[in-house]
């Protein structure tokens, strides 16, 4: 008789859990997965791609315009955002069945409602019963915030109720200057909101490299978005059917809808980890050892409830290793954390791989790089104002290339190809022995010959 209910309880039905919980029932362990909201996660329902369909909604706008050049005469033009919102519900629930209907047929029991850790070790409590698990898996993700300014949590909200909002917003404040506040400012932008996003540095996307920032932040200003550095809002108050809001250098703002995108916290209060024993940094992040492994040896713990590195992919590649390792007899399997492909879905979007130019030189001293800025070919017809950057940096020892950048139409469709031969080691002699594909904007990352200069200083 076994000595528990389960061999696997996964705490969590996001990417990572559902992932864990999928191919270990496939080995024929005994899963069970608990989840209080949505099936999917944060990606599948308010996240990635929701946040797409709003990006392609969006983008129609600058293609309307664009066909002009091209002898389209598109005559007028009206956007329903209901439409648009109810047409990403059903394609959302249709997700959400398939993530289901994965679950059962590797054979798993799913548990609705909120789970956590019991009194007892091994003991997982759901809906008021208890039941154990030889293996504990904790994959709940994260969570948008909202600070603590004087109305921000009455009348701010987060990317969660975006999705859900009842009408379109004609003047919005976007707070924030990473992912998802560069990628709603273009959004709303595109939709034809008045759209201002504030952020409390001097440049949005902190992290990424500082060309792409600087281009695609003189980019997004082109299209109309409005950006403000080093200012935050100080006090959001009701203005009837509006709001007006304070901001940090004395000035006001009427708007109908202020939402803020300044970071995301591991969900990872109430689940009774601490009573456990688990140890979590001072931001709720549950710390893992190299086996996904809690300070408590049968609890593991994967994905943005551990705040590495945030992204489906990553959670998702994390959740199937995991499962091979327990339960697929394949120890050897690992995460590989280099070169992962990413991409910031404004418009224009950005996609990057590897190290930036700064990180490069802080980890080699010598790299050479390569960078380009055209006007691409579709626009020499639409007449649109906006240009593409791109540039490889390359370990000089070696000739590696280490990094890879664009901002441009189609980037992330690039990248991701790119990201192979990154990971399988190619130099720059092997990007110029490779023939374009012509015309196109990506054979520009096998014709640039020409290296950069070499900074001035080391300015931030």
């Amino acid at each position: 008789m076994a000595r528990y209910d389960y061999d696997l309880f996964v705490i969590g039905a996001g990417s990572g859990g559902v992932r864990a919980a999928r191919i270990a029932g496939q080995y024929g362990a005994r899963v069970a997965v608990a989840e209080e909201r949505y099936f999917g996660g944060t990606c599948v329902n308010v996240g990635c791609v929701p946040k797409k369909f709003l990006v392609f909604g969006a983008s129609y706008a600058h293609d309307f315009e664009d066909a002009a050049g091209y002898g389209w005469s598109v005559g007028e033009r009206s956007f329903d955002w209901q439409t648009l919102i109810a047409n990403k519900d059903r394609e959302i629930q249709r997700l959400n069945g398939i993530y289901r209907r994965l679950l059962e047929g590797a054979g798993v029991t799913i548990f609705e409602g909120r789970a956590r850790l019991g009194e007892e070790p091994h003991s997982v409590v759901v809906n008021g019963q208890t039941v154990t698990a030889e293996r504990i898996l904790i994959a709940t993700g994260g969570w948008p915030e909202l600070p603590s300014e004087p109305g921000a949590k009455e009348y701010g909200i987060t990317s969660n109720e975006v999705f859900h909002l009842d009408r379109f917003p004609r003047r919005v404040i976007i707070a924030g200057g990473g992912y998802i506040a560069t990628e709603f400012a273009s959004i709303f932008n595109g939709l034809g909101a008045e759209v201002t996003q504030l952020y409390r540095g001097h440049q949005i996307l902190r992290g990424f490299d500082r060309d792409v920032r600087e281009f695609v932040s003189e980019e997004l200003v082109k299209t109309g978005i409005n950006i403000r550095y080093n200012t935050i809002i100080s006090r959001i108050e009701k203005a009837g059917d509006c709001l007006m809001a304070s901001l940090s250098d004395e000035r006001q703002l009427e708007v109908d809808a202020v939402i803020y995108a300044i970071g995301r916290v591991p969900m990872s209060r109430g689940l009774g980890l601490e009573e456990a024993g688990v140890e979590m940094d001072k931001g709720g992040a549950i710390k893992v050892n190299d086996q996904y492994q809690t300070s408590v040896p049968h609890i593991y713990a994967l994905g943005d409830v551990t705040n590495r590195v945030n992204l489906t992919p990553v959670a998702l590649a994390e959740g199937h290793v995991l499962a091979d390792r327990l339960f697929g007899g394949r120890e050897e399997r690992d995460v590989n954390y280099d070169n992962i492909p990413t991409a910031v879905f404004s418009i224009p979007p950005v996609a990057t791989c590897g190290l930036t130019e700064e990180e490069a030189r802080a980890r080699f001293g010598n790299v050479d790089v390569y960078r380009s800025n055209f006007k691409p070919m579709r626009h020499t017809l639409s007449g649109r104002d906006q240009r593409t950057m791109m540039k490889l940096v390359v370990e000089r020892e070696s000739q590696r290339v280490v990094g890879v950048h664009m901002v441009g139409a189609d980037t992330p469709e690039m990248i991701q190809g790119i990201a192979v031969a990154m990971n399988a080691g190619a130099t720059k002699q092997v990007f110029d022995r490779t023939i374009g594909l012509h015309p196109t904007a990506a054979e520009e990352f096998v014709t640039m010959r020409t290296k950069a200069p070499e900074p001035a200083g080391d300015e931030d």
